[in-house]
């Protein structure tokens, strides 16, 4: 593992007997525990659970064996014999909108059992039960937690459709934020022990997108409950990030070329005007050509992100269009808004909103320009009049609106401080139930010997890279300079949200957590793919000349470089630097 330089707190008596119960061991030299790796075991009950795991709250509403083959994932093997439970906790009638709601989940227990607990955190605003398989990270993995031998939970967060309106909930509101997760992981756990007559040995939470902002909420509030924690795409900061949305929609106003002629929004801006398809991949073709060599291997994409930052100019190394615009140029109305989207949302009072964004080739990804043009009027809307604003908006003011009218009237002073607002009625900001608290500070699971592994896009379009670089910094420097010994960040150069954009994106994350978490292997790289022709799930948006090249992600904030020798295909021949 790696060694710590800085000095740890003093240990009371009451964490030494508490670490006496995880059957640890020492761990080379870091100072920090070695938990134990988890042991198998073999499923005894699942059609008589409801029975067996009688808990308070809960209601199990059905029990079924699903037999090997029974439950496919695309791309990947077929997923082994499994118990699958199905249920709820904390039913109730809301005192505020007198609608009902409740926590649902899906529980998949596999016969075969690694010992091991997974938490499938979900993204978006959650509100469905999806299939409890548990990703690995990327794009297309090759395998799930649940293949891999984890009992899985799935839940919808508190909350059913239609979404978003249980934000004028209180309680749903903090379901969503983290409570959920506190209702649901004593719960799991008990009904894993019920299924195998033991709980498990080691616990894991993951997701991408909200999911990652679900694991890095969970790192600090429930450190004592997971011992590995896997963040993909964290939109930790996800309410200043809608609010940045909005502030994306009203910049790209300004240079659309075109009206919208049908619908409520007739007469208004067309912002998918604003950039063209191919004027994003002139921006992105034009990143590529000024940093591409930056890592040694001028081969079509960027690894050195952090040197492409000043190294890039939008000004200077885009073509200025002298006359119509045609894909080869852009305007300097358009160099001037991209230039101050990507510097980071900002009111027009001057407070800042929001976190810069990486120039990076993935811009050019479908996926980049989907989250600015598209989901920042269908989903940030919503999300931010019930969800995010307090209090929250009268659902029928909007329902009479739209959420482009939304976007470009939001108010990027006035509104934004509703974030951080409280009512008597709605007594937990935002702010407060949306972002992990104190999230530099995560010594419960630091001194119990948790990890933390987090992954992010260098071109997410969404939730910065950049924000998150700078969340991993900050927390370096809460922990004496260096946080490497419990938590890791690996920027995905090319990948957009969680997955997509020209990139090698297949990689497998969990097991690298959990090698870290149970045998101390501290992962400096991750192996990943690239999904040219041949792979398992292909992406159009990889240059079939690339084929299924591999690439090392480093630790941040080395990067891979070319060795100058060896297959420039290979991951092994870059080293991380």
């Amino acid at each position: 593992m790696t060694p710590s330089h800085r000095a740890r707190p003093p240990v009371g008596p009451l964490a030494l007997a508490a670490a006496a119960t995880l059957a640890l061991t020492a761990c080379g030299g870091s100072g920090l525990p070695q938990l134990s790796a988890a042991q198998p075991g073999t499923l005894q009950s699942c059609t008589d659970l409801a029975a067996k795991a009688a808990l308070s709250n809960t209601t199990i509403a059905s029990t079924a064996l699903v037999p090997a083959g029974g439950l496919a994932v695309a791309g990947a093997a077929p997923v082994p014999e499994h118990c699958l439970v199905k249920g709820e906790m904390n039913r109730r009638t809301s005192p505020v909108d007198g609608k009902s709601y409740a926590i649902g989940f899906e529980m998949r227990l596999p016969t075969a059992w690694n010992g091991r607990y997974f938490y499938q955190a979900n993204g978006g605003i959650d509100g469905s039960v999806v299939t409890a398989t548990g990703s690995t990270g990327g794009g297309a993995p090759l395998s799930n937690a649940l293949t891999m031998g984890f009992a899985v939970i799935s839940s919808d967060a508190g909350h059913q459709p239609p979404a978003p309106f249980f934000g004028l909930d209180p309680q749903a509101r903090l379901d969503y934020g983290y409570a959920a997760v506190g209702s649901l992981t004593p719960m799991a756990k008990n009904l894993i022990k019920a299924a195998y007559g033991r709980a498990p040995d080691r616990s894991y939470i993951g997701g991408c997108s909200n999911g990652g902002r679900h694991a890095l909420v969970a790192a600090a509030r429930y450190g004592d409950q997971y011992d590995g924690f896997l963040a993909g795409a964290p939109g930790m900061h996800l309410p200043k990030a809608a609010a940045a949305q909005m502030f994306k929609v009203q910049q790209y106003a300004t240079v659309a070329s075109a009206t919208l002629t049908t619908g409520a929004n007739t007469g208004l801006p067309d912002i998918t005007t604003a950039v063209t398809p191919a004027e994003w991949s002139l921006l992105g073709s034009r990143i590529t050509a000024k940093c591409d060599a930056l890592d040694g291997a001028t081969d079509g994409m960027v690894q050195d992100v952090a040197a492409c930052q000043s190294t890039f100019n939008i000004a200077t190394d885009v073509p200025t269009c002298t006359g119509a615009r045609d894909g080869s140029c852009l305007s300097s109305d358009q160099k001037t808004v991209l230039a101050r989207i990507f510097a980071g949302a900002v009111s027009p009072k001057g407070q800042s909103i929001y976190s810069k964004f990486f120039w990076d080739p993935g811009v050019s990804g479908s996926g980049y320009a989907a989250w600015h043009f598209n989901n920042s009027q269908n989903l940030d809307p919503g999300a931010l009049a019930f969800i995010f604003n307090t209090p929250p908006m009268a659902q029928a003011d909007f329902v009479a609106t739209t959420g482009l009218k939304y976007a470009l009237a939001y108010d990027l002073d006035a509104g934004y401080q509703k974030i951080f607002a409280t009512t008597p009625t709605y007594a937990e900001s935002s702010w407060s139930f949306m972002t992990p608290p104190k999230e530099t500070d995560l010594s419960v699971l630091r001194d119990r010997g948790a990890k933390v592994l987090v992954y992010h896009g260098a071109a997410d379009p969404i939730f910065s890279a950049a924000d998150t670089a700078t969340w991993y910094d900050a927390l370096k420097q809460a922990n004496g300079g260096d946080a490497s010994d419990f938590s890791r960040l690996f920027m995905v150069p090319g990948m957009n949200h969680c997955s997509g954009g020209p990139a090698a994106d297949q990689f497998d994350a969990l097991t690298a957590l959990v090698n870290w978490v149970e045998k101390g292997d501290a992962p400096d790289r991750i192996t990943a793919t690239a999904r040219g022709p041949g792979a398992n799930v292909v992406n159009a948006e990889v240059p079939a000349a690339w084929g299924q090249r591999s690439r090392p992600l480093c630790a941040y904030p080395q990067v891979a470089r070319y060795n100058g020798s060896g297959d420039p295909q290979s991951a092994a021949s870059y080293s991380c630097k």
